[in-house]
């Protein structure tokens, strides 16, 4: 079903155009990523179809009571109320219910007969509309939503106002998804969210019963929650099929045929005009010069592909190799006014490898970076650099720029003896050029700080780059630049990166840094994943074990322990089966997702399409809730 429309939208500011003209379609249950060039006007479509700003032209139709939730980038989000008094809010239907309910069951009391009769019926409508709408289960809702989002318990009488930032932006996606609409839009809903965190967030997505529209930089979030990809460049809107990895692949292929049309095109165009050029004035070859010019005249001009769409291009090129062994961390202790937050922290790194570093938000992470590069000491152990090391260090609070130089000065200030052309050349490979270059650093977006710092650093030609959160700031095409450069970067790499998509693509090893110390991992991110997910395994199976041993020192309950166990085993069994058929129902969906698609044109076999896909949705959603009573089932 079809629960939202953009008919010809366009935004204009004055004579500057936005986006123009563009149409698109949300599906009941899509999963639809936004994803274009800082500046493209994400956002801005987002408060469009959010219904927060208004369209120059065009509109946006919508099915009747629809119920849409927006979650800006940096949510404006104050209350006076405390934390779960602000969650309980969402539910003051249910409360009010719940209220009537132990009203009726205190009259049922003093009434009889006829009235009572009357009253039980009231009560028996009134609690299946409570049941349905979730008022059993809300307050475990809010407490598991919390607890996601990482408030426990203990910040639950914290006032919203005393709140930072962050946690602000935090704690409206929590009230978001809790409101439960049929449709949520999320701009940039990872912000300010730590890897367990995101974790918790994309299965909650995953499993969300609504429409979703997200902008996020975060593409390893994409392609685990995404389904369709909406891409805007250039004022206009394109879709494909798929997540953001698949969107890639699309349009790279996309692209090269395009290219291929294009190149086609301007040989054929060659070709006329050379020949009217030599036959127009001969008498016997005039009309036919004459007919290929009107060709010429009706033929529709492709553009040339990517035209005026300008990408950082940069290396990092090491002056001097290092020695084999590149960093040495033993028995570290990272922390502030000798609080620990993590210890015993041991690292061998050699050259050429490239290490991520990962762990909660505050565990440590960028202040084992500082140690490092020599700006804090750790509160125990020892760091040493190796033979020829030469090390560069990317700071994500960009504290190493002087406000007050200009973007030129910045970099020319360390290289005083480089000719000033090849500064501006430099400069000009992260997207700095003409008047660009005379702007004060203090005057530049986060975006462009991020990108100057980089700048700076290829600028070192060291051998041992270690980065803080290199990604922050950059958009998706700058980010892929990056990796680019890092990938084929002939040296060693020591990094700190929330961005699994990064992580995956340049890391060779990933360091876990928790309160009980350090743990290296010989793989990228997934591989990572992989290894915690295995010894989560084990750990169960030791713990299933020990309990078994307890259990068999009591004889008396050996046989309910044994039936128990039978009984376990055979609604794991059934779960496993239905999360196979859950499994085969989204590619089946997709797969119907991408007909319908290729049938836009075609009214009758999109209808066809369409009662296929509700009755598939509807076969879905009961198959989903024998998983779930299932799953609560064995969690008892």
């Amino acid at each position: 079903m079809i629960l939202l429309q953009g008919n010809n939208i366009s935004r204009t500011f004055g004579a500057d155009v936005l986006f123009e003209k563009i149409n698109f379609t949300i599906q009941d249950n899509s999963r639809v990523s936004l994803v274009g060039r800082n500046g493209a006007g994400k956002s801005t479509l987002l408060k469009i179809i959010a219904e927060v700003e208004t369209p120059s032209s065009g509109e946006i139709s919508k099915t009747k009571n629809l119920i849409m939730s927006y979650l800006a980038q940096e949510a404006n989000f104050s209350s006076e109320r405390t934390i779960y008094d602000e969650m309980l809010s969402v539910f003051e239907v249910q409360i009010s219910q719940e209220k009537q309910l132990r009203q009726m069951e205190t009259q049922m009391g003093e009434l009889s007969g006829a009235d009572l009769s009357s009253l039980m019926t009231r009560y028996d409508s009134l609690t299946e509309t409570f049941r349905q709408n979730k008022g059993f289960t809300y307050e475990s809702d809010i407490k598991n939503v919390l607890n996601g989002f990482k408030f426990d318990e203990t910040f639950w009488a914290q006032s919203v106002a005393s709140l930072s930032g962050g946690q602000k932006t935090r704690l409206a996606l929590a009230k978001i998804l809790l409101e439960n609409p049929a449709f949520l839009i999320l701009d940039e809903p990872t912000n300010h969210l730590d890897i367990e965190t995101l974790l918790w967030l994309e299965n909650y997505l995953k499993n969300y019963r609504g429409a979703i529209l997200i902008v996020s930089h975060d593409r390893y979030f994409l392609d685990k929650v995404t389904t369709e990809t909406l891409e805007l460049s250039r004022g206009k809107l394109e879709k494909y099929v798929g997540n953001y990895s698949k969107y890639i692949e699309l349009k790279a292929e996309k692209l090269a045929t395009q290219a291929k049309q294009y190149d086609k095109q301007q040989k054929e165009i060659a070709s006329l005009e050379d020949f009217v050029n030599r036959n127009l004035a001969r008498a016997s070859t005039t009309k036919r010069a004459q007919s290929r010019r009107k060709k010429l005249e009706k033929m529709e001009r492709l553009d040339q592909p990517l035209a005026n769409e300008k990408s950082a291009h940069f290396t990092f090129s090491p002056a001097i190799e290092s020695g084999n062994v590149v960093l040495t961390v033993e028995n570290g202790a990272v922390g502030y006014d000798k609080e620990v937050l993590s210890s015993p922290i041991n690292l061998d790194e050699r050259k050429y490898d490239s290490i991520a570093i990962v762990g909660p938000n505050g565990i440590g992470k960028s202040t084992l970076i500082k140690s490092i590069v020599g700006k804090i000491p750790l509160i125990e152990g020892t760091v040493k650099l190796g033979a020829n090391v030469a090390m560069g260090y990317y700071d994500q609070e960009q504290r190493d720029l002087t406000p007050s130089n200009t973007v030129l000065e910045e970099l020319w200030k360390d290289h005083s003896l480089v000719p000033e052309v090849e500064i501006r050349n430099r400069l000009g490979a992260f997207l700095f050029s003409g008047d660009d270059v005379q702007k004060a650093v203090g005057m530049l977006s986060g975006g462009e700080k991020a990108r100057l710092l980089l700048a700076k650093l290829s600028m070192q030609n060291d051998n041992f780059l270690v980065l803080d959160e290199p990604t922050n700031h950059l958009d998706i095409d700058s980010r892929e630049v990056l990796e680019n450069a890092l990938i084929y970067f002939d040296g060693t790499l020591l990094f700190v990166s929330h961005d699994r998509y990064f992580i995956n693509r340049v890391a060779d090893k990933v360091l876990e840094i928790s309160a009980e110390g350090s743990k290296l991992y010989l793989g990228d991110y997934d591989y990572y994943l992989e290894k915690k997910a295995e010894e989560a395994e084990i750990a169960a199976l030791l713990a299933a074990e020990s309990d078994a041993i307890s259990e068999q020192a009591a004889p008396s309950s050996y046989q309910a322990s044994k039936d128990d166990q039978k009984w376990r085993r055979k609604l794991t069994r059934e779960i496993a089966a239905l999360d196979e058929q859950l499994q085969a129902f989204d590619v089946s969906i997709t797969e119907l997702h991408e007909q319908m698609v290729e049938s836009a044109e075609d009214f009758v076999k999109l209808g066809e399409l369409q009662k296929t896909l509700d009755a598939m949705m509807a076969e879905k959603e009961t198959v989903e809730e024998l998983w779930l009573e299932k799953s609560e089932e064995l969690g008892e």
